[in-house]
């Protein structure tokens, strides 16, 4: 199966079986999503939405959360992975969110880089998921998946992985695409004991037809 005719597959089955997918990160604004996304690195949507609920309430929005030290910000979030570092960027970020974009959160990706805590990843979620824009974020779960079904092919970093996918898919399917790659990682094409036998897109899949010959 060539290249194309594998992404051609995979959108197909993704297309019909998963013609809505999201974020599963809880919000309510941008801002509250670009708090959450920044949380959320090397942590589990799931202990995220645990935290926000009351971090939001105390930090409504960018200019309250400027107001704030790193020390006020690390007691709502300690649960999550890397708190001080976290809580020192979400200080920062607030900070020039409200003086340099009025408390607007950004589309532009480049913009978006500009705030602490904030790399092309993150600033890439952002753009897809808050304007809609053609923008590709590649997580661990979209580059181990993308490279493992053979949608890529020993891509060496993330950079390369966002090419290759935005090369060979619609543009109006580039958001979605995003999510369709990050929830097939998480619940199917997991890091390990991926469910082979519940994929529906095995037929196309490097990784499977490498392993069912060697059984």
């Amino acid at each position: 199966m060539t290249r194309k005719e594998r992404f051609a597959r995979v959108l197909e089955y993704f297309l019909k079986e998963r013609p809505v997918a999201e974020t599963e990160l809880e919000y309510a604004s941008p801002y509250e999503l670009l708090v959450a996304v920044i949380l959320s690195a090397q942590c589990t949507d799931k202990r995220v939405n645990l935290v926000t609920p009351e971090f939001f309430s105390r930090f409504p929005n960018a200019y309250k959360l400027a107001e704030a030290e790193p020390a006020e910000i690390f007691p709502y979030i300690r649960s999550i992975s890397y708190p001080n570092n976290k809580s020192k960027h979400l200080a920062g970020m607030a900070r020039i969110l409200t003086k340099e974009f009025d408390g607007v959160v950004p589309a532009d990706v480049d913009k978006l880089q500009r705030l602490p805590g904030v790399g092309r990843k993150t600033a890439n979620v952002i753009a897809s998921v808050v304007y809609n824009m053609p923008a590709m974020a590649v997580d661990t779960h979209v580059f181990r998946v993308s490279e493992r079904i053979g949608l890529t092919t020993n891509s060496k970093n993330p950079a390369q992985t966002a090419k290759i996918i935005i090369k060979n898919i619609p543009e109006d399917l580039i958001s979605i695409a995003h999510h369709w790659l990050i929830l097939h990682g998480r619940y199917i094409c997991k890091a390990r004991n991926p469910e082979c036998n519940s994929c529906g897109i095995s037929d196309a899949c490097r990784y499977f037809q490498k392993t069912s010959k060697k059984k």
